[in-house]
Parts: structure tokens; C-alpha cells; sequence
């Protein structure tokens, strides 16, 4: 019997995670903060100018008419003076930050109603971190049990005076339920249409005999499709796959595959402006526009050290079932880059050569091993899928509509291609029963149809997870509540201080990146985006990469963290396996995000060539005369100055 792990072994270092980073921030910003430099001249004359245009943006005259039509859109970023230029942009964006993207209504409850709000979004938010201190209800109930509660108890502060009014429906984000139902949707056609078809072999491509290749094969698939596609498709589609070879090979502890699977989804989701719903959503809220190629060039070497750090760890924290036998880091070194084995392990692989060659002649005889006709369908749609993806369309749309087409394919399929199911019933002797016979009231006997079709809705569709749709749309409703009393952005104005107006300059910049992480687990990454995005509208390329990748590495530190850990969770209790449970992805999810989170964020600060100033509001060129001494202090620029250097190039 193993011996079971010491509370040090297990939470030793995260504890010393979390101690080192906070002396860290203590040394460079000083216990109190008294360390803190102080603003440049440049740092507050931008600030003074962001005052100045959100002034005159809000005194511009403007058509209701015109605005209606437009709807929750502030349209293209670049107007031509007919259309009124970067005033009518600005004006524009800065209505919609403000009418939809974070509405303020903090100010209208009282100190009892933001109370109350706060403690029941954090008791149920313990509620779905540990759902197995409670009842047996499961995270959608729990979710959903929530959502219900906190609109009910919104009602009743407002009937009461003590809140606003909660619309309930405009803070639950349909993008993310529609995507999730068309990607359940395609992966349930995919794995079901044919034996031996696509699925099977996205599932043989992974497996291995080695336990610490089938990781690293799967962390590798993980972070390359999430950067491709979206984090959430991923893990949706691959969660099933990875639990089916953890059975396959009959491993004693499934939790590091399923942490390859997540954790690299993650990390490798932060690489593309299309990998989350954050980057996608940073992307259309930054007030400069921030282009593909750009994105991604500025985050290769944080995400490619983020996940050097996460496989290491992943490798040193559960080397004991990655590397069986195995006596230490040594040895697995030996292992990894010298090829040696130890007894364990070459009996696990003798034991999957020889489940293998038992397989081949059954294999050959179904002709599993070739492309069927159906599996190059499956091919095309998918195909197509991705085309359409990476041509800008609709992502909710492009996923239901490959779903769609898969179900009527496989509907077709089953009617005209397959073999009918065998209804003959036999007794205890295994002599066949006659078929059954119905009468109407009559007494008339009626007769059976030729042939009964059996609709999807009876079969394919009952498949889809919709407990999980369940999950996130409560999941919307807590957050969306939480968020209307301030608390979030109080919490954030309170532990910046001074550094927010600074907040991605050295120091300020690694105390920002934790305050974001902690935030993205208690507030959830999106809401987090859109609070920034009103509280800093004038926000530079370069502030919105360190944001979208400590939000993003922060889905990795809880298991609330990242929808991507959910799902995971989710899609592996639904075919029994619970290991990946909040007690154990901590231990490894907070100093391993710790790590990844500071070595990726000095990279980004040292190595980027994003802007660090607004192109956009023509601020670089201010900022490069100050750099070059030019300018000494905030008399030297005023708005003639603006205008004589660079308004009218």
C-alpha cells in the first residue's frame, strides 16, 4: 500500500511559492508601497490628455438616431475626417465600454446589499471549488442553484431599496454556450459515426507505451491546437480521448494526463489572439488595433518558457507514475534523453506490443486501419471548419453548422449504410420469439412497420453534455451579480495604489500581473478584461499583452480558473473518472502558475516589440522625444506642441 503523501510533500511548495512571491514585490516595492516611484512628466501628461479627451468625447454631439442603428458596436477603428476621425472613434468606443461592456451600478446599492451579494457569490463559489464538502449535487447544480439564488436575492434588495434592478439575462454571454454546444455537438458525430474512424485515430496518435511520452504527446497536441483553435475546443474534444488511454493502459493515477491536457491548453491559448475568449475579447476592445502576426510574435518566448516550466514541473511532480520504477530526477533524466528503461517500464511496454499484435487480426478483419470514405467526410467538414475559422466567420456559427451537417451525415449513414439492429427476442433455450403483437381497440391486429427510424433526437442528441451549458450559464450569473457591486474593481483600485497608473512599468508591472491573476480566479478572466477595459480605456498594445497573458496563465492556478478546467473535470467525471479535483490541482496549479506567470512576464517586459504608447492618439512619437531628452517635463507639450510636431503629418 503507498504511503500517503506528508502535508509538506504535498503543499510545501506552494507554500513557498506564494511566501517568495510576495517578498519579492515587498523588496521591490518596498512593505507598504513606499518604494513606488513616482510618475515621469511623460507618464503624467498622457494621463492629463486621457482626462482631457474622455472630456471632449463626452461634450460631442452626436445622432440617437445614428446610434440605435449601430447597436452594441462602436464599428471600425479607422474613420476618415468625413466620418469624424479618432474623435468620432473614440466617442464611439467609449459609449459601448460604458453602455455594454461594464455598466457601473455599483453606486446604487447599499453597503448591506454589496455585503450580502459578495458573501453569497463566495460562499457558492467555495461550493463549486470543493462541491465534494457538500451535498452530492454536482458543480451544474450548484451553479445553477446559485445563479437562481443570487436572482431571487437581487430582487428582493431591489423591492427593498437596497440595489438596482438585475438583468440577469444580459450578464449571462450566449458566444460561449453556443460554442460549446456546436463543438459538443461535432465531437459526438466525430466519435460516434464510425468505428476505427477519425476519432479513433486522433486517439491512436497519442498513445504510446511510455507513460512520459503519452504526456508529453499530449501536452504537445494541447498547446499547438489551442494556439490554432480555441483552448475550450480542445479540451472538449480530447478530454474523453485522454481518459480512454488512461484505461487503455490501466494507469494507477490519471491526474498528470489530465493536467497535461488542461494546463497546456492553457498556456498554449495565451500564444494567438483566437486561443481564448479573452484574447479575442482584448483584441476588440484595445483601443489600438492589434494585428495577428503581431500578437503572436510578441508571445513566443513567454509561452515557450511558460510551458517549458509547466512540463518540467508536471514531469518532477508525478514522476513516480510518469517514470515508473524510476529512483530520481537523475535516472529520469537518463530516461527522457538517454533511452534507458527500467523493469517497470519495459514490462508496460512488452504488455502493449503484445495487446497490439492480439488487436491486428481483428483490426485487419474490420479494415480499421485505412481511410473509409466516411472518415475523409469527417476530414473535409473539419477541415472546413478551421478554414472558416481563420477566415474570421462566426465561431459559434461555423461549430453548430459542422455539427449539423455531421448529424444529418451520420443520420444518412445509419439509415442507408448500416446494418440493422437485431429486435428478435429468444427464450431461455435460445429459441427465437415470435414478434409481439398489438391490437386497437377494436380488437384488430395492426401491423408492424417495415422499418422503424430511429430519430436522432432518441439517440446522438441525448448525448450532448447540456448539464455543462447548465454550469456556465449560473456560473454567468454569479459573476455577473459580483461584478455589478464594485467590489471586483475596488479590490483592484485598492491593491494598486499608486501603481495603477504605472501598472506595467517595473516595479509596478509583477504586483499588477498578480493582482490579475488573483482577480481572473475570484472574478473569472473575461469580466476582468472588461473591467480594465473601461477603468483604462486608453490602455497601449503593449498593457493589453501583459494583461492577456497573466489572465490567461491564471486559468492554470485554480480550477475555477479557466473554463478549459472545467470541462476537463467535467467531461472525466462523466465517464467515472474523478481524480482532477480541486484539493488535487492546487498543489501543483499554484507554483507551477506562479513560475511560468513571472519568468513569461519578465520575457514580455525585456523581449516585445509592441508598442509601449498609443500610435493610434500619436503618443509614440511624444514618448520618443522624451526618451532622447527632447522634452524635460509637461511645459514643454501642450496641444500646439502636439499639433506642430505630428497631428498634421
Amino acid at each position: 500500500m503507498a504511503k500517503k503523501a506528508s502535508f509538506l510533500r504535498v503543499w510545501g511548495p506552494t507554500l513557498v511559492a506564494v511566501c517568495a512571491v510576495l517578498v519579492i514585490n515587498a523588496a521591490m516595492l518596498g512593505p507598504f508601497g513606499s518604494r513606488i516611484p513616482e510618475l515621469t512628466p511623460m507618464q503624467e501628461y498622457n494621463l492629463a490628455l486621457n482626462e482631457k479627451l474622455t472630456r471632449d468625447v463626452k461634450a460631442m454631439d452626436f445622432d440617437p438616431t445614428v446610434e440605435i442603428k449601430r447597436g452594441k458596436t462602436f464599428g471600425p477603428r479607422n474613420l476618415s475626417e468625413a466620418e469624424g476621425g479618432v474623435m468620432e472613434y473614440t466617442r464611439r468606443r467609449h459609449r459601448y465600454l460604458g453602455e455594454y461592456v461594464h455598466v457601473d451600478v455599483s453606486a446604487d446599492f447599499n453597503t448591506f446589499g454589496k455585503v450580502s451579494v459578495s458573501l453569497i457569490y463566495f460562499a457558492f463559489w467555495v461550493f463549486l471549488m470543493f462541491p465534494n464538502w457538500f451535498l452530492p449535487i454536482g458543480r451544474p447544480g450548484i451553479a445553477l442553484g446559485g445563479g437562481l439564488s443570487m436572482v431571487v436575492w437581487r430582487f428582493i434588495l431591489y423591492s427593498l431599496g437596497m440595489g438596482p434592478v438585475f438583468d440577469a439575462e444580459s450578464v449571462i454571454i450566449l458566444e460561449p454556450l453556443f460554442l460549446l454546444f456546436g463543438l459538443m455537438l461535432t465531437t459526438i458525430y466525430l466519435e460516434k459515426m464510425e468505428r476505427g474512424g477519425l476519432f479513433d485515430k486522433l486517439r491512436d496518435s497519442l498513445d504510446d507505451p511510455v507513460n512520459w511520452k503519452r504526456s508529453a504527446k499530449i501536452m504537445l497536441m494541447s498547446t499547438l491546437g489551442s494556439a490554432a483553435v480555441m483552448n475550450d475546443s480542445i479540451v472538449l474534444i480530447f478530454s474523453g480521448v485522454v481518459v480512454d488511454l488512461c484505461v487503455r493502459h490501466k494507469v494507477a493515477n490519471s491526474l498528470p494526463y489530465l493536467l497535461s491536457l488542461a494546463t497546456t491548453a492553457n498556456t498554449g491559448s495565451a500564444l494567438t489572439l483566437t486561443g481564448n475568449p479573452q484574447n479575442i475579447l482584448i483584441v476588440s476592445l484595445a483601443y489600438d488595433e492589434i494585428k495577428w502576426l503581431e500578437f503572436c510574435g510578441n508571445m513566443v518566448a513567454p509561452v515557450f518558457a511558460a510551458s517549458i516550466i509547466n512540463a518540467v514541473m508536471l514531469f518532477m511532480y508525478y514522476s513516480s507514475e510518469l517514470f515508473p520504477g524510476s529512483s530520481g530526477l537523475m535516472e529520469n533524466c537518463g530516461i527522457m534523453f538517454g533511452g534507458n528503461r527500467t523493469p517497470e517500464m519495459l514490462a508496460q511496454e512488452h504488455a502493449y506490443y503484445a495487446r497490439q499484435a492480439a488487436q491486428k487480426e481483428r483490426k485487419e478483419e474490420v479494415a480499421s486501419a485505412g481511410w473509409s470514405v466516411w472518415s475523409i467526410i469527417q476530414i473535409l467538414i473539419i477541415v472546413c471548419f478551421l478554414i472558416f475559422f481563420a477566415m474570421g466567420f462566426d465561431v459559434c456559427v461555423t461549430s453548430i453548422t459542422a455539427g449539423a451537417v455531421l448529424m444529418c451525415i451520420a443520420s444518412y449513414k445509419r439509415q442507408h449504410f448500416d446494418p440493422r439492429p437485431e429486435n428478435t427476442e429468444y427464450d431461455a433455450e435460445g429459441n427465437p420469439l415470435p414478434p409481439k403483437k398489438t391490437y386497437d381497440l377494436d380488437g384488430n391486429e395492426i401491423e408492424p412497420e417495415e422499418e422503424e427510424l430511429v430519430t436522432e433526437s432518441e439517440t446522438t442528441l441525448t448525448e450532448v453534455d447540456y448539464g455543462l451549458l447548465m454550469l456556465f450559464i449560473g456560473q454567468f450569473i454569479l459573476i455577473g451579480s459580483f461584478n455589478d457591486t464594485g467590489v471586483p474593481q475596488e479590490f483592484f483600485r485598492l491593491t494598486m495604489g499608486s501603481c495603477a497608473a504605472q501598472m506595467t512599468s517595473v516595479p509596478c508591472l509583477y504586483w499588477f500581473v498578480l493582482i490579475i491573476t488573483v482577480l481572473s480566479n475570484i472574478a473569472s478572466n473575461v469580466p476582468v478584461v472588461q473591467m480594465l477595459a473601461a477603468t483604462f480605456p486608453y490602455a497601449t498594445p503593449y498593457d493589453w499583452m501583459q494583461v492577456s497573458f497573466s489572465a490567461t496563465i491564471a486559468g492554470n492556478l485554480t480550477m475555477l480558473g479557466s473554463a478549459a478546467n472545467m470541462i476537463v473535470a467535467f467531461q472525466a467525471a462523466k465517464v467515472g473518472d474523478r481524480t482532477f479535483t480541486s484539493e488535487r490541482h492546487a498543489p501543483f496549479g499554484i507554483p507551477s502558475t506562479i513560475i511560468a506567470l513571472y519568468a513569461g512576464t519578465f520575457l514580455l517586459d525585456r523581449f516585445h516589440f509592441i508598442p509601449e504608447c498609443s500610435e493610434k492618439l500619436m503618443r509614440c512619437e511624444g514618448q520618443k522625444y522624451y526618451e532622447e531628452g527632447r522634452i524635460y517635463n509637461t511645459n514643454d507639450i501642450d496641444d500646439d506642441w502636439y499639433d506642430d510636431n505630428w497631428n498634421n503629418e
